[in-house]
């Protein structure tokens, strides 16, 4: 035997062909361990990448659906904005006409106000120009009849006398004075 062993060690190796026993324990491992992965972990990465790929489908679905769901709010955002700008027109709209007949209404009040004020100042006016007239009557009125009094060199003093002097001396003034105008 030993020298089976010698005469096999005398023979040149085969590099690119191995051993027939090399081969025979080569394929028993290449067995155990094939049937090592088909059995314990041929399973589990199936599983994995079931779970991974039920995963990954789950997500674009949420994905899709949030797109929708995206898409639709963006629709109801720019409707409800579209309403809200015709809204906001319509109550700049109204707030405009509202403004123009508040302003109106206050020119009409103002004018009124003038009016009623113009009236009062006017009837003050003559009110006061009826006490002038008055007043300066019967300043001139005394004037006249001390006046006439040292013409005269008599005194007048009869008030019926000298009111009705005083009166035809107003009265003879004004058409004076009517006549002038003419």
């Amino acid at each position: 035997m030993l020298s089976a062993l010698l005469t096999a060690a005398e023979e040149e190796p085969n590099l690119f062909f191995p051993a027939s026993y090399d081969i025979i324990w080569s394929a028993v491992c290449f067995a155990i361990i094939l049937f090592f992965f088909w059995k314990k972990f041929l399973p589990a990465l199936t599983k994995t990448l079931d779970a991974r790929a039920d995963a990954i489908e789950g997500g674009i679905k949420k994905a899709e659906i949030a797109q929708a769901e995206a898409a639709e709010a963006l629709e109801h955002y720019k409707t409800q904005l579209a309403e809200g700008r015709a809204e906001a027109a319509k109550i700049r709209e109204q707030a405009r006409l509202e403004g123009t007949t508040i302003v109106n209404e206050l020119k009409e009040q103002a004018t009124l106000e003038a009016a009623r004020i113009t009236a009062n100042a006017q009837a003050t006016i003559e009110a006061e120009r009826q006490a002038a007239l008055a007043s300066l009557r019967t300043e001139v009125g005394s004037l006249a009849i001390d006046l006439a009094s040292g013409v005269i060199g008599q005194s007048l003093t009869d008030d019926k006398k000298s009111s009705a002097l005083v009166d035809q001396f107003l009265a003879d003034l004004e058409a004076s004075e009517k006549a002038k105008a003419k």
